[in-house]
């Protein structure tokens, strides 16, 4: 199951309807196929997408309603999806999913009505008002553009009240990812953006130790009666017991620890074929660390299986690594947040993408000038 795009109206934070496109919009060339993921005919998917903005443009709350998204279709019940804090409290959400079944090689449409309820108890419940599904075979798909047309077509399956059976927050994609058997890996990492604590507890592959940190000899986990201990040694040292992975800390750089996270759970979804979603990817990474991650998705021979990096970042410089520019997203927030696709603005793939962010061509991606002269003489009266 791949996600295709996603729409959602209502929620608190956004200044309008949020419209995400995941699947590449601009036109592939033969070159370009090797930084791509395959569905069917002429449709791919990007296999990275980042959102870049500055400080307090709505990143995070971007990847949140993703995580959302495809946790709603893996039949998480929405009370217990740790993004659900994106809803707040609104009384009515409309979300559209689109999405492709390789299993059963149709392109789908959920739409989900998600109702706030204020619960003096439990604070805010949330519960599914209404739902639909829509299905159509890939072979009827002739053009990207109406591939995610569902206009004169009947759902197939649509919530019943009489769905007693059906707690009401599981969406109805739990009766048909039975059936066809789609199910997705999801990793969430967003966790992860301010706390830097390995807690895998099996044993870290070598080559991921030795990329990050090539002084480290070994790193091996062992599990008796619900401890962890913990063997850490370094080339031409003692070998190291600790019972803690936060204690990890005192001896392996910020970096080490984080890459060993990400590569690890980075590699499982390149396996299966699932999603990775990283806020802030390069928080305690260089930026060929952060690269390397990215090129690992881009790399078709690599990511046979379609897995999918989702990621946020600061650095305008990551942009210069997608050859294309319909897999970048520019987050702004002005009263608002609002979310571009960065082949709306940038028509030419060819245009180095970090000078065009850095330069303020693209209106509301750097801090104005204004708020750093204010900046700038608020520091030169405190020195005086």
């Amino acid at each position: 199951m791949k996600l295709l795009r996603i729409t959602a109206e209502g929620l608190p934070l956004f200044k309008e309807k949020l419209d995400l496109s995941f699947y590449a919009q601009q036109r592939v060339s033969e070159e370009q196929k090797n930084i791509l993921y395959p569905l069917f005919s002429n449709i791919y998917v990007n296999s990275a997408t980042g959102f870049i903005g500055i400080n307090a443009s709505g990143k995070t709350s971007v990847l949140k309603v993703i995580l959302l998204a495809l946790e709603i279709l893996n039949n998480e019940p929405i009370n217990h999806i740790e993004s659900r804090d994106i809803l707040g409290n609104s009384s009515q959400i409309k979300l559209n999913m689109f999405f492709y079944s390789s299993n059963t090689k149709e392109v789908c449409r959920l739409e989900t009505i998600i109702i706030a309820q204020k619960n003096k108890s439990e604070g805010i419940r949330y519960s599914i008002g209404s739902e639909s599904l829509w299905t159509k075979s890939a072979d009827e798909v002739i053009t990207r553009k109406a591939m995610l047309n569902f206009e004169g077509r009947e759902p197939i399956m649509v919530r019943s009240s009489q769905e007693d059976f059906l707690s009401d927050d599981v969406s109805i994609m739990i009766a048909r990812n039975k059936k066809t058997k789609d199910n997705m890996r999801i990793v969430n990492l967003l966790k992860y953006t301010n706390e830097n604590v390995l807690r895998i507890s099996e044993d870290i592959p070598v080559e991921v130790i030795t990329f990050l940190d090539p002084t480290i000899e070994k790193l091996h986990f062992d599990e008796n009666d619900n401890k962890i201990l913990i063997h850490l040694q370094f080339r031409g040292k003692e070998e190291i017991l600790l019972n803690n992975p936060a204690e990890l800390n005192d001896y392996l750089s910020s970096g080490t620890v984080k890459g060993m996270i990400i590569f690890t759970l980075a590699k499982e979804v390149l396996q299966s074929g699932g999603y990775i979603v990283v806020d802030e990817v390069e928080n305690h990474f260089n930026k060929e660390i952060v690269t390397t991650l990215l090129r690992f998705f881009m790399d078709s021979k690599l990511n046979r299986n379609g897995g999918t990096l989702i990621f946020s970042t600061h650095y305008p410089e990551l942009l210069d690594e997608y050859e294309r520019n319909d897999g970048i997203f520019i987050t702004r927030n002005r009263n608002g947040i609002t979310v571009e696709n960065l082949s709306n603005i940038l028509k030419r793939n060819d245009i180095k993408k970090s000078d065009a962010y850095q330069s303020g061509f693209l209106e509301g991606t750097t801090p104005t000038y204004e708020a750093y002269m204010q900046l700038k003489k608020s520091i030169a009266s405190t020195l005086g």
